[in-house]
């Protein structure tokens, strides 16, 4: 770094925005929310103003390492407390997604009204036997896209200084299963069993009407059955 004090702090002031803005656009795109991105530009900006106030730049090599980390632990915390204010029920009809700590979010989805459920998990999650399962619904709730876009131009000058531009690109994009953490079971332990469970209730939910009421005929059938057999055995004992 440059040695003369202001070049020198503006240096590390620029390369820690730097560092803030690449963590906070990864975040955001994970989690397909943008006030995280904004959520790391008001660390930044409350760590320069302490450094500003505190007249510590001659510090910053020592005081922005120490203020990050302090940073990084208080938000370990925040990030514990939003994954324990999720909460799942599955219940006989019906599943219910609950989360959030400012706004508390919910959401009802009946079995019948799914199409797909995706599964995930990762290294940490298949240790610890956790994941996160997005129930897509007909309409296409829980779906999100992934987008690849490329560009390029050329710009062409003559010798009277006339000049030429010109622009080409193109994109594709992929639907994949996407969800916020509320309208989806994030972090579910133990995964299998509730993996199981929510497959069965689906399957159930899924027989047409006229085939349940095959089944309770056939039920019905059978207990009439077995009542008329212990009928005769009783009257065949006596």
């Amino acid at each position: 770094l440059p040695e003369t004090g202001v070049l020198k702090n503006g240096t590390v002031a620029a390369l820690w925005l730097l560092g803030f803005i690449a963590c906070g656009v990864i975040a955001s795109l994970l989690m397909i929310r943008w006030r995280i991105f904004f959520v790391y530009l008001a660390i930044f900006l409350l760590g320069i103003g302490i450094i500003w106030a505190a007249d510590a730049w001659r510090y910053s090599e020592t005081v922005i390492p120490v203020y990050t980390v302090g940073a990084s632990v208080i938000g370990l915390f925040i990030i514990e407390l939003y994954r324990r204010s999720h909460r799942y029920f599955i219940t006989t009809m019906r599943l219910v997604l609950r989360g959030g700590m400012i706004m508390k979010r919910e959401r009802t989805l009946r079995y019948d009204k799914i199409a797909d459920i995706d599964y995930s998990q990762g290294i940490g999650g298949r240790i610890f036997r956790y994941g996160n399962i997005i129930p897509v619904t007909q309409s296409g709730f829980g779906l999100g896209s992934d987008t690849a876009f490329a560009a390029g131009g050329a710009e062409v000058t003559t010798k009277k200084r006339f000049g030429f531009f010109g622009l080409a690109g193109g994109g594709k994009e992929v639907q994949t299963p996407r969800a916020r953490t509320y309208y989806e079971l994030h972090g579910v332990h133990p995964f299998k069993e509730v993996k199981a469970l929510i497959e069965k209730m689906v399957q159930e939910s899924t027989l047409a009407p006229y085939q349940r009421e095959q089944v309770e005929l056939q039920r019905e059938m059978v207990d009439l059955l077995r009542g008329k057999m212990k009928d005769e055995n009783d009257d065949a004992g006596e």
